[in-house]
């Protein structure tokens, strides 16, 4: 069984405020190593076996019209075993 994985975020130019309050966030409770924060979105697709080129285009298919606004967000796909 392989896990195909489709990470979602929004594009550099537009704001996302909830990376910022999380941003801000973090220096109150005493961490101070994030220079900025970036919120997303991860899907996890379970399939038998490797996947195929025909499923993972259907993911890319799947993560353009149901997974991510293409305006707004791009995407990544990619198999984690």
């Amino acid at each position: 069984m392989a896990k195909i994985v489709v990470d979602v975020m929004l594009k550099p130019e537009i704001l996302d405020p909830q990376g910022k309050a999380v941003a801000a966030a973090l220096p109150r409770l005493g961490f101070n190593f994030a220079k900025d924060v970036r919120q997303g979105k991860r899907f996890e697709i379970e399939v038998d076996g490797d996947p195929t080129p025909a499923q993972l285009a259907d993911v890319e298919k799947a993560a353009e019209k149901l997974l991510s606004n293409p305006v707004i967000e791009n995407f990544t796909v990619r198999v984690e075993k």
